[in-house]
């Protein structure tokens, strides 16, 4: 069944979110990932607080939708263990529905996830091995889509999404290589997987972190966690990238998303905040969620919601204290 058609399916559904309950409209749901416009001011005031579903985790990333189960997939990180300090990490399941939180992957290795075009698996930048892998959303079963650039090992995959093609664009920072080889010689990039063959988009960017592609696909927007920048690129029919170019100034900027309207929501680790963009580049406002906010993602039925990973990291021995936040927007997100 295509995605489509779940959300025709669940249109008329409604159910408990944790921080609101919303009922969904036919409309809401029924001409694919987005309705029709137009759409207003995506914030109900200009500098809102997102509130607390759940804390208590080492360290959150990755969240996303899976609208066929109407639950979001997040990835709980751990502190690194062995001689080479790897991270390990497990993909959680939230149900808003009975505001529960199970393990869905065990040993998953994942930072940032994406659902996959047709509903039936889960993209995931997996630090653990140094790859972009999936996991079938039936069974848990892992597959590795991109493996290395030119047989050099990545550094440790962070960040992804994916286009309407099925291309798969992620941003490759260093953070979780930890002990292990450098095979990048310094460089720390962005690049692209179609069909299973992996392209190069920059390598230019220190520390490039949240990806995302804007509702039309024609835009590729990438956080640069340690130049203080967000970029544009434009997005060619093949699913190349044009020329690189300065979208806003951002100081370490982490995980993202996009709404309907073509908002960009962009994640800042260093204060805690999300910062709304306007695809011109205008903020808009901000979201508060804690401290050290990490990721984005739309969710709930109308994909109004927006779950934001935020809290305080380790000092050692798995003691952070992360959680997950909502808080229910004015235009629905894109879900990818």
């Amino acid at each position: 069944m295509n995605i489509g058609a779940r959300q025709r399916r669940i249109a008329a559904a409604t159910i408990v979110l944790g921080l609101a309950t919303a009922s969904v409209t036919s409309a809401s749901a029924a001409e694919g990932p987005c309705p029709g416009g137009p759409f207003g001011t995506p914030l109900p005031s200009p500098n809102p607080t997102a509130t607390k579903i759940k804390d208590g985790f080492n360290f959150l990333e990755g969240p996303t939708w899976d609208a066929a189960t109407q639950t979001l997939l997040l990835s709980n990180m751990y502190d690194g263990t062995g001689p080479q300090n790897v991270q390990p990490s497990d993909i959680l399941r939230y149900s808003p529905s009975t505001n529960t939180f199970t393990t869905f992957v065990k040993n998953a290795g994942s930072n940032g996830l994406a659902i996959s075009r047709d509903g039936t698996s889960v993209l995931a930048a997996t630090h653990d091995q140094r790859t972009v892998s999936s996991y079938e959303l039936a069974t848990g079963r892992r597959t590795t889509n991109a493996a290395n650039y030119q047989g050099r090992m990545f550094n440790s995959p962070n960040d992804l999404t994916v286009s309407a093609s099925g291309t798969v664009y992620f941003t490759d920072p260093n953070f979780q290589r930890a002990n292990r080889p450098d095979q990048m010689s310094g460089r720390t990039g962005v690049f692209r997987v179609t069909n299973g063959v992996v392209t190069l988009i920059d390598d230019t960017i220190r520390q490039p972190n949240g990806i995302e592609l804007s509702p039309d696909g024609r835009t590729l927007y990438v956080g640069g966690n340690a130049t203080g920048k967000i970029y544009r690129y434009p997005v060619n029919a093949d699913g190349s990238t044009g020329q690189r170019g300065d979208f806003a100034s951002l100081d370490g900027s982490d995980g993202g998303t996009v709404d309907c309207a073509g908002n960009l929501y962009q994640a800042s680790y260093n204060d805690g905040k999300v910062h709304v963009y306007s695809p011109a580049g205008k903020q808009l406002g901000t979201i508060s969620a804690g401290r050290n906010t990490t990721n984005v993602a739309f969710g709930g039925p109308d994909r109004k919601t927006l779950y934001i990973t935020s809290g305080t990291a380790s000092a050692g021995g798995n003691t952070g204290n992360f959680g997950l936040y909502g808080i229910r927007l004015n235009v629905p997100g894109w879900p990818y």
